[in-house]
């Protein structure tokens, strides 16, 4: 009696953490003031702010959105929401100011980088490189 009730135990416990781990994984929304969203990205997407916003990338994004914005960086699993794939059609739909804002300002696991990356070209760039991301 005393194992059945162990392993009960031991499943509703594990059921508990699955769905605490799913309910996880759904990216909560992330609103964007609307004047945010409607800015023009400034950098002309040429291969040279690319390449300037892959650097940029691989120095600051990548270790938890991954090389490929794919959300499976090498600091990933130790933070408390799942970095979203950006190369997902639903990510790509934002605004290039939808972006620039969240690069710039951050929330719960993620940084702002408006401190970090002080020239706004620089974080134009990086935009300009996520749209390089796409499946």
């Amino acid at each position: 009696m005393k194992s059945k009730l162990i392993l009960a135990a031991s499943v509703l416990t594990v059921c508990t953490m699955s769905l605490a781990f799913t309910t996880n994984q759904k990216p909560k929304p992330w609103p964007v003031p609307e004047k945010n969203a409607k800015m023009v990205n400034p950098v002309k997407s040429n291969g040279e702010s690319v390449s300037a916003g892959k650097a940029l990338w691989n120095l600051h994004c990548a270790s938890c959105h991954g090389k490929k914005g794919l959300g499976d960086g090498s600091k990933a699993a130790q933070l408390k929401t799942t970095p979203q794939d950006i190369s997902q059609a639903s990510v790509q739909s934002q605004s290039d100011g939808s972006f620039y804002y969240k690069v710039s300002e951050g929330r719960d696991d993620m940084p702002g980088f408006k401190k970090k990356i002080p020239d706004t070209d620089d974080i134009w760039s990086i935009v300009n490189y996520i749209r390089t991301l796409k499946k």
